[in-house]
């Protein structure tokens, strides 16, 4: 099993505690982040979305997130 896919099933298994350093490294697995303004944007493909920075993000955008990745 590739680490994306391990990082992605570690990710499903917990939606609700999800680090900002498994959050972003499963952005720049598929995609990538664009700094400025208030908030970054994790730009996959013809997706964006913002997201706020925190220790613990919120499982809304962890679900995002994954919903993005499934549309692939």
């Amino acid at each position: 099993m590739s680490r994306k896919q391990k990082l992605l099933d570690k990710v499903r298994r917990n939606i609700r505690n999800v680090s900002l350093g498994d959050f972003e490294a499963l952005i720049n697995a598929y995609g990538y982040i664009e700094e400025g303004g208030k908030h970054p944007k994790a730009i996959i493909e013809s997706y964006t979305m913002p997201y706020k920075r925190e220790k613990r993000i919120q499982s809304c955008y962890v679900k995002d997130l994954l919903d993005i990745i499934d549309s692939l």
